[in-house]
């Protein structure tokens, strides 16, 4: 049997939370601390919070068992041997494109509460996304209130959750990496993961299911602590960079009146490359990439290297949101007075969201143009309303018919797999015409032709059914948004 170790995690936000239960459901008692005492009491009573696959079943099998949730952080420190730090790191006031350093002030203020409390040796682990040296700036800060270097040890301990399947990816990583500098650290991170790198979670009944099983396990990575933080942000810089890369292509693809999908599908056999993450779109968006990228680029900058390549990577991002509305202004003419049904409006499907969604800039681009918008979204509404409150030019619907009922066009922005699965006769007797226009190619445009649809979609040629009147002769799009 594994060792059972007590861990504090600290921070009960998305990441903080998924872990904690994770943790729990390998068999560990964990204690989630959080300074919003509101959240934790929500989340005593029962609640999850946040929309994730397989959090409510976790947390309902380990709640007040292997589970707790607490405000003082002073008794979990002095009670647990492993710390980890899981809180928001958001970019300074800069943002994202601007100077793209991160918000480490929540990690600090951490490290400071956290060294009051240390009496014995500690493992303190960093989950949060941080940029290089924040290990040792713990360790520096933790010093600095005079705990004895002896004491304690920090770890890099990187995530690499989707959102939406968060629970399953802490459960069956692709990889599990370890960045410490001390042995002794390490052996026990070693033990808190044994579960999962000995196979012996998957023989456990009711264990969540994924690609692993007893005979065989997850690798684990042991790395210095510098390495583990460069692992992090180099990953999700090259996601995006595949994905602008692949976006760049669309656009082409559109000019030369190719399909994207079949150039992605020949790029993607390769195995150099690989199919993932070449999938066109409306650009990548989020709570981490945009940072990620961001903060990469910055970290570079301050030792010395240009790293164009990310700066190029953020700019077409942006100029890819740009593209697509004028693939709307394209198919409706004028957007002035224009009502759009809208689906979609969490970053990507599975989730709620909203942070840096490309579907919340899309909308709002949208009624700056004078277009009244109906939205709907299977989860990410309740959030989105704070960003964009309900009003004469904005609603929020019960269901993505509700919100096309008499619409001029559909606009597609998130690719939740109800979308892809619409009754399309029902919804082109709904809109008031039959246009669709679809920033993640979720239909054929073929069979949305054959159903009678004006179908819009990005990198392919817009489907049109047989007898549809012929298009004005208007721009395809504007020649400063192309790439």
């Amino acid at each position: 049997m594994s060792e059972k170790i007590r861990i504090a995690v600290v921070g009960c936000g998305h990441v903080g939370l998924v872990i904690a239960a994770s943790f729990a459901e390998l068999g560990h008692d964990v204690v989630c601390v959080d300074n919003d005492a509101a959240k934790v009491a929500a989340l005593q009573a029962g609640k999850t919070l946040i929309h994730e696959d397989d959090l409510s079943e976790l947390l309902d099998r380990c709640r007040n068992r292997q589970i707790r949730f607490t405000t003082d952080l002073d008794e979990a420190v002095r009670t647990c041997g492993v710390i980890f730090i899981a809180v928001g790191t958001m970019p300074s006031s800069g943002g994202p494109g601007k100077n793209g350093e991160t918000d480490l002030s929540q990690v600090e203020a951490v490290a400071i509460d956290m060294a009051r409390s240390i009496a014995s040796y500690k493992v303190i682990v960093v989950k949060s996304t941080v940029p290089l040296h924040t290990n040792g700036w713990i360790r520096r800060v933790i010093e600095r209130n005079k705990v004895p270097p002896e004491l304690f040890d920090v770890v890099s301990n990187p995530e690499f959750l989707r959102e939406g399947t968060a629970v399953s990816d802490f459960l069956h990583p692709n990889r599990i990496v370890i960045g410490a500098d001390s042995e002794r650290a390490a052996d026990v991170l070693h033990s808190i993961y044994a579960p999962l790198t000995s196979g012996e979670y998957y023989k456990k009944e009711g264990s969540i299911g994924g690609p692993y099983s007893a005979t065989g396990a997850p690798p684990l990575l042991l790395t210095s602590t510098k390495s583990a933080e460069i692992i992090k942000h180099a990953s999700n810089a090259f996601i995006a960079l595949k994905i602008s890369f692949i976006n760049v292509v669309s656009n082409l693809c559109e000019v030369a009146e190719a399909n994207v999908e079949q150039v992605a599908e020949g790029m993607g056999l390769d195995g150099r490359i690989g199919p993932r993450f070449l999938r066109p779109g409306i650009g990548y968006g989020g709570s981490s990439f945009a940072k990620d990228v961001t903060s990469f680029r910055s970290t570079a900058e301050h030792m010395g290297m240009n790293f164009g390549l990310l700066t190029e990577v953020e700019k077409i991002n942006q100029r890819q949101k740009k593209h697509f509305l004028a693939k709307v202004r394209t198919a409706l003419w004028t957007l002035r007075r224009k009502k759009l049904a809208v689906l979609g409006l969490a970053f990507k499907g599975g989730t709620d969201d909203i942070r840096e969604s490309v579907a919340i800039e899309i909308v709002k681009m949208l009624l700056a143009e004078g277009c009244m918008v109906v939205a709907y979204d299977p989860a990410a509404m309740t959030l989105a309303k704070d960003e964009l409150p309900p009003s004469a030019v904005m609603e929020y619907a019960s269901s993505a018919y509700a919100a096309a009922a008499d619409a001029d066009a559909l606009v597609i922005l998130t690719d939740w797999p109800e979308f892809a699965v619409l009754d399309l006769p029902r919804m082109k007797q709904t809109l008031r015409y039959p246009i669709v226009i679809d920033g993640r190619n979720l239909y054929d445009p073929k069979l949305m032709a054959a159903c009678g649809m004006t179908y819009v979609s990005v990198g392919r040629p817009t489907a049109k059914p047989a007898h549809a009147p012929a298009a004005a002769q208007t721009p395809s799009a504007d020649a400063s948004t192309k790439q």
